[in-house]
């Protein structure tokens, strides 16, 4: 079974392609083109399911047309519309791949350089040129630090922890 802590996500199929089950894939990490992933996991029904491509293709910078085997009609792919897509951390991890998507961290625990708990990654935003962790702190509140990597002293993938060098008072605005 497929964990959500193991994963990230990385889009959203958005529509049918044609009738012969391709799917318009937007996504905001390529790392399934940079890794030897033969499968991508949609979440159906709260469900995370591995589906395993025959081929895709890009369309623009940010989608794909996908043709998952098994899935051989436009009738077939609905239930594949509106679903989160998601990656395996521990593939991407392994690809090396150093540009990732930042939402690999969401779920990560944020220190301070000497090792007190800032809170957890929640989220990114995207929405600005400077993207912003959203962090749930020890109070329960939601604090913003720059996804900025001068910032970022050590990452440990396998205990899921940031330590980060930040400005002083920046974690109490």
């Amino acid at each position: 079974m497929i964990k959500r802590e193991d994963v990230y996500n990385i889009g959203k199929i958005t529509k049918s392609h044609a009738l012969k089950g391709e799917v318009v894939f937007n996504f905001s990490d390529d790392i399934f083109d940079k890794t030897e992933s033969e499968y991508l996991i949609c979440e159906i029904d709260g469900i995370l399911v591995p589906f395993f491509m025959e081929e895709y293709r890009f369309k623009s910078d940010t989608s794909v047309l996908v043709k998952f085997e098994g899935i051989d009609s436009a009738e077939a792919t609905r239930q594949l519309l509106g679903a989160d897509v998601y990656f395996e951390k521990s593939k991407a991890i392994e690809s090396g791949e150093e540009d990732m998507s930042l939402r690999f961290f969401i779920g990560f625990k944020m220190t301070d350089e000497n090792g007190k708990d800032i809170g957890v990654i929640t989220d990114i935003d995207d929405n600005t040129q400077n993207w912003l962790f959203i962090v749930e702190n020890t109070k329960g509140e939601e604090i913003l630090i720059p996804a900025h990597e001068e910032f970022i002293s050590e990452i440990d993938n396998e205990n899921k922890i940031m330590k980060m060098v930040l400005p002083e008072g920046l974690t109490e605005l």
